[in-house]
């Protein structure tokens, strides 16, 4: 076997769990071949350069080897090599996510609950304004 479905290969390199999800993350444009983007039915072969952005990180692989048959980890990764740029991108980003998530991720968003109010209206006793005056 000389090529493969870039869908099958992809669930096969155990990059995704089911090749439903593969090929959703194909049609929407996540995934490239050789700088491409493709649809699910495209065929990848040895030498081939695949890009996988996932979230905010784009993985980009060789192709060393095809396959349609899901097999054991150790041997989905003989099937293909991680570009040294993208392991570093990976490192990075891991790097970050350590030093601490975004701030503004932390803030609670939308109405306040009838709890949130309630705190609200004993922050503020019978005062129906924030001046100082009483």
């Amino acid at each position: 076997m000389d090529k493969v479905r870039i869908d099958k290969w992809l669930w096969a390199a155990r990059f995704y769990k089911t090749r439903s999800l593969a090929s959703e993350d194909i049609a929407k444009g996540r995934v490239q071949v050789n700088g491409v983007e493709v649809k699910p039915a495209r065929e990848v072969r040895s030498g081939d350069t695949v890009a996988m952005r996932r979230d905010a990180l784009v993985r980009t692989v060789v192709v060393c080897g095809v396959s349609d048959k899901r097999g054991p980890a150790p041997v989905a990764q003989l099937l293909y090599e991680e570009t040294a740029e993208s392991v570093q991108l990976r490192q990075q980003a891991a790097e970050q996510r350590r030093m601490g998530t975004e701030p503004a991720l932390s803030l609670v968003h939308g109405r306040p609950t009838k709890q949130d109010r309630r705190k609200l209206e004993d922050a503020w006793g019978t005062r129906w304004s924030a001046s100082a005056d009483h």
